[in-house]
C-alpha cells in the first residue's frame, strides 16, 4: 500500500490518497503514485518522505525524468513519529482493525480501505495526523 496525506497551503484542506498492491511496492509504483497525485492536484508538490530505499529510488527516477513539479523534503533517518502518514496507519491498525482477523488478503485490503474512507470523511482525525507528528496547521 502507498498512502499520502496532503495539506493545501491556502485552504488548510487535508486529504488522503492511497493505492493497494497485492505485491511488494517497488520504486516504479511510487513513481506512478506520485505522478497520479500530481495530476489530481494540478500543481507543484512538496513531498515529505522517509528514507525508505524505494522512496529514494523513486525520487531519483522522477528527478532524472525532469519532474520539475516535485520538491522533496526528507524526514530524519528513522522518525515515524514525524510522519503524518504513520498516524493514518495507526488509526487503522490500532483503532478500526484492532483484534480483526480477516479470512484472506483481499478481505484485509477491503477493511483497510473502509478504515481509510472513514478517516477521509472525518476532518478531526485528519487534523490529528499533523498534531501527532508535532506539525502546526
Amino acid at each position: 500500500m502507498i498512502g499520502a496525506v496532503t495539506l493545501s497551503p491556502l485552504r488548510q484542506r487535508i486529504s488522503t490518497y492511497w493505492h493497494f498492491y497485492d505485491e511488494n511496492v517497488v520504486s516504479t509504483d511510487v513513481v506512478a503514485f506520485l505522478r497520479s497525485l500530481h495530476r489530481q492536484q494540478g500543481r507543484n508538490l512538496i513531498i515529505v518522505l522517509d528514507r525508505f530505499n524505494v522512496h529514494r529510488k523513486a525520487i531519483r527516477l522522477l528527478q532524472e525524468s525532469g519532474a520539475s513539479w516535485l520538491h522533496v523534503e526528507w524526514l530524519p533517518g528513522y522518525a515515524p513519529d514525524l510522519n503524518p502518514v504513520e498516524a493514518m496507519w495507526s488509526c487503522t491498525k490500532y483503532g478500526d482493525l484492532a483484534n480483526y482477523t480477516p479470512d484472506d488478503l483481499y478481505e484485509l485490503g477491503e477493511e483497510i480501505g473502509n478504515s481509510f474512507v472513514r478517516q477521509y470523511r472525518d476532518p478531526e482525525i485528519k487534523r490529528s495526523y499533523f498534531h501527532t507528528a508535532g506539525l502546526k496547521l
